[in-house]
């Protein structure tokens, strides 16, 4: 056996020991698609593990990520730091190797992955990224932005429409750089694929406008390496088609669906390693396996030291060029953005969905690596750079993508643009279609990741679209998600203070944006950075009665508090347009804007009052619409769905007993 294939079965062998000493986990699609990760990992991709951060490294996606034990083995056998006692740990409390791939969590971890059918958008978005930085940043002679995306992807991957969407964007992009392996093992949890997936995946993905490579067995390493070759003269993204065998060497369960969420068992991992030729030992490593691994890592090396030489004659030939680049990879605002005094300067009546549209603009002048588009919506949500250009196949300059009518795909693709580094990300949407995209979004929260989320046409202001098109349960569902915070502003100055803590806060954030205009309020400002805070007090230390809203909700309490102080009530009103940081505030900032002695409360926002309870107690009121919209002019809707400064002066003297 040549030292090629004595690899991959060890590949093999070390991530079904994982799984097994784990008693959890997937070990078949590990032990199919070893021969990929050799050709990958060992023969093709440019990566150095002791520089896991490099900027021009290549990046590895696992979409399949139930496949994990696959990544630690060649993390831990490309020397990423993953020792073999992080492998004896899968899965368990406090381990380097939790059940699906983390990023921040693993080094050597581009982006979490486990929801099937993320991983191909994702390596779109890494390749999107690459176009576009080295669109900005390369000169004849000077490739300082020149890298690969890989992805691996399953059947599963394959059924979800995330990929669908994705893979063709791919295609109309003509993202070369993009090679994506399919594990086309015709086996899922349920049995045989016949069952519900008799598609030509190939032909599907030709006619997305990808190069489409078929290979006769996806166990041959050389065959693999010589079709990413293959891909590295086209223009377009490749699809590698690799048949497999799940469980690939097990007498018992190659080829069968039980090899692919459980242990193999350990008269059956015994069986293995004799079928493969390998030592019974558990967790044992080849010492010429190791070597060879680490001999295939030198050239990696001596590759970014070639890199690093080049940028340093970058730097000396294009001064200018050198100070962008560390400005565009510095996720801390410059000063110029940060003291910037126009950009809180709001005059007339507007939207919010208008003037965010303003700040986009007004940001694009300052940040030139701030990119962004929209699902097919551009002109309504107010998310155009206005020459920006577009980015296509053509123009890789653009700073204005547009994504289609593909929420999903966009929210998964602007994960990895931002995980990618250099640039800033947003996208956009009507805010009742946030549902398509909600599990990348839930992505962009586990992994921390500050991509900015321009929601707009916010509540029953949608008006004569009807039901369907008006967001009531959203604003719920996305406060609930941690480390996501939602921003519904309710002028111009709160949509700046929304702007600004989407781009300093580290985390992902949903500007909720109205279609209706509002009033500019004079006392809203950089306050609402905190979340919530007092935009109009009452003459009294102690008010008779707080009033709290978001949005555009913050007119009808602002209009109540007029009419309540002519009947001598002494209201304060709060602005809330950000509950997840006002709840982030010291209880003592809390307690000054909402004295808890104060028990009469009222809330108004155009959404369901769940998430308000929490603010009015059990002796205030929360209105709002536990109910679905209607299609009407918004005007209409708004009075008839309680949406008035009365309707607020009438629950404010409930709650006072009067």
């Amino acid at each position: 056996m040549d030292i090629q294939m004595k690899t991959v079965n060890n590949i093999r062998t070390l991530a079904a020991d994982t799984v097994q000493k784990a008693k959890s986990g997937h070990p078949g699609a590990p032990m199919g698609m070893a021969p990929m990760a050799y050709a990958v990992w060992l023969n093709q991709m440019v990566h150095n593990p002791k520089d896991p951060t490099w900027v021009n490294r290549d990046r590895f996606v696992l979409s399949s990520g139930h496949a994990s034990a696959l990544i630690y083995t060649m993390l831990h056998l490309t020397g990423y730091g993953l020792e073999m006692d992080d492998l004896k740990q899968f899965r368990q409390w406090g381990s380097k190797t939790p059940g699906h791939p983390e990023y921040r969590h693993t080094v050597g971890v581009e982006t979490t992955t486990g929801p099937l059918g993320q991983g191909v958008a994702n390596a779109v978005g890494f390749a999107i990224a690459e176009t576009m930085l080295a669109a900005h940043f390369n000169r004849p002679n000077f490739p300082v932005v020149d890298h690969r995306v890989y992805a691996f992807c399953g059947d599963g991957c394959m059924m979800e429409g995330i990929s669908s969407e994705a893979a063709s964007l791919a295609g109309t992009l003509k993202l070369g750089k993009l090679t994506l392996l399919y594990d086309d093992n015709e086996i899922s949890i349920e049995g045989n694929t016949d069952i519900a997936f008799r598609e030509n995946v190939g032909d599907r993905f030709a006619a997305y406008g990808w190069q489409v490579i078929r290979l006769q067995d996806g166990n041959d390493p050389d065959a693999i390496t010589a079709a990413i070759e293959e891909a590295k003269k086209d223009d377009r993204p490749t699809l590698i088609i690799c048949p497999t065998k799940i469980g690939f060497g097990c007498p018992a369960k190659e080829g069968k669906s039980s090899a692919h969420g459980e242990p193999l068992g350990e008269d059956n991992v015994k069986a293995t390693k004799e079928n493969l030729g390998m030592p019974e030992e558990s967790f044992y490593v080849l010492p010429e396996v190791y070597e060879h691994c680490r001999q295939a890592m030198e050239k990696n090396e001596k590759a970014e030291q070639a890199w690093n030489d080049l940028f340093v004659s970058y730097c000396k030939a294009y001064p200018e060029l050198a100070e962008e680049w560390e400005a565009w990879h510095n996720p801390d605002l410059p000063d110029d953005v940060m003291m910037n005094d126009d950009l809180w300067k709001w005059a007339d009546k507007a939207a919010t969905r208008a003037t965010s549209g303003d700040m986009i603009n007004r940001l694009a002048k300052l940040l030139p690596n701030l990119v962004g588009g929209s699902a097919d919506l551009a002109p309504s949500n107010k998310t155009n750079i206005k020459d920006g250009g577009d980015y296509s196949a053509e123009n890789r300059a653009g700073r204005n993508m547009h994504f289609g009518v593909r929420e999903h795909a966009m929210a998964a693709i602007c994960n990895a643009m931002a995980l990618h580094g250099g640039l800033r990300v947003f996208c956009g949407t009507f805010f009742v279609f946030s549902d398509y995209m909600k599990h990348a979004m839930r992505m962009s929260a586990i992994m921390k990741l500050p991509v900015t989320y321009v929601l707009t046409h916010d509540s029953i202001g949608v008006g004569e679209d009807g039901a369907t098109h008006e967001p009531i349960e959203q604003l719920a569902g996305l406060r609930s998600v941690p480390d996501m915070l939602v921003f519904r502003p309710a002028d111009g100055k709160e949509t700046t203070a929304a702007w600004l803590t989407a781009l300093t806060s580290g985390l992902p954030t949903c500007l909720i944006l109205t279609r209706q205009n509002l009033p500019q309020y004079e006392n809203s400002g950089c306050q609402a950075m905190k979340g919530g805070y007092i935009l109009a007090d009452s003459k009294k230390p102690v008010p008779d009665i707080v009033l709290m809203a978001s949005g555009s909700e913050v007119e009808q309490v602002m209009q109540a508090k007029e009419i309540l102080g002519q009947e001598g009530v002494d209201a304060r009103v709060v602005s809330m347009p950000c509950m997840e940081l006002f709840l982030r505030q010291p209880k003592e900032y809390q307690d000054s804007v909402i004295p808890p002695a104060v028990r009469a409360r009222v809330s108004m926002e155009a959404g369901v009052t769940m998430p308000w309870y929490r603010f009015v107690g059990l002796d205030g009121k929360a209105l709002g619409i536990d109910h679905f919209g209607a299609s009407a002019p918004a005007a209409r809707l708004f009075q008839e769905f309680g949406f008035t400064a009365e309707n607020v002066v009438k629950a404010a003297k409930e709650v006072l007993g009067k």
